[in-house]
Formats: C-alpha cells, sequence, structure tokens
C-alpha cells in the first residue's frame, strides 16, 4: 500500500496574544504573516503554515511524558552542524529562551528554544533525506 499521507500542511500552536505572537514569530524566526485576526495569525515557517490561535494562558503544545518530563510537540531541521551553532547563537542574540548544544546518542545535535507563550520546540542538525533530496539544492 503506497503512503497516503503526502506531508504536514498546518501545525496550530496556542498563544495567549496572537498580535505580540504573530509580531515575535516574524522578528525572531523570520516567519512572514500571511493573516491575522484577533482569534488568530497565519505564519508560513519551514515550508508549512502555523496557525498562532488565541488560547488560554498557561496553554502550550508541550506535554509530560511517561516519567514527568516536559516535551516539545515539533522539532525542525537544519542542513548540517554548522547550521544548528549559527542559529542557536542567532536565536541567543535575539534574547530567545534557548537550551545547551546536545549530544542525544544519535546522529547530529539538538538543542531546544521556547516561543515568549511557553511552546517549547527542538532543533535536529540533520534534514530528513527526502527534504534533503528534494529541496538541498535550493538552499
Amino acid at each position: 500500500m503506497g503512503e497516503k499521507l503526502v506531508r504536514v500542511g498546518t501545525t496550530y500552536l496556542p498563544v495567549i496574544n496572537v498580535n505580540e505572537s504573530a509580531e515575535w514569530y516574524v522578528e525572531k524566526l523570520g516567519a512572514v504573516l500571511s493573516y491575522k485576526d484577533e482569534d488568530k495569525a497565519i505564519i508560513n515557517l519551514a515550508n508549512q503554515s502555523f496557525f498562532l490561535v488565541k488560547a488560554v494562558e498557561n496553554g502550550t503544545a508541550n506535554f509530560i511524558d511517561a516519567y514527568g518530563e516536559e516535551r516539545f510537540s515539533l522539532t525542525f531541521e537544519v542542513a548540517g552542524e554548522e547550521a544548528l551553532v549559527q542559529l542557536r547563537d542567532e536565536l541567543c542574540q535575539k534574547e530567545v529562551k534557548v537550551g545547551e548544544l546536545e549530544d542525544r546518542g544519535h546522529i547530529g545535535r539538538n538543542f531546544v528554544f521556547y516561543d515568549l507563550n511557553g511552546n517549547k520546540f527542538d532543533v535536529w542538525s540533520e534534514l530528513s533525506p527526502f527534504f534533503k533530496g528534494q529541496f538541498s539544492n535550493k538552499m
């Protein structure tokens, strides 16, 4: 049976203030704002759309795993360790809450960062094989 789901097109993120959050993603991560009203903003980032949806205070996309650790629900990929280090440095300069570089026992390295609402994201130094094959010559 062939693959039926081709890609993730949209991710929904809970935010407290839609305007402030949209500005944060544009300023800190280079997202492109394509729509905004008082309840949601649509930004384009990392080859997909993100809906920033007005939610209850302290609501995040994070979850607690079976061992009581807060986990991210999304990993961004960059093209190599040099790009990973450069991105982390840029986010630090922009005063984004950023974790340390990590070796998790698999290929590549990672770090985590948080948006202004407390949503936790991961960044990995390795592009997935499909993406690397499809898009690496365009980067």
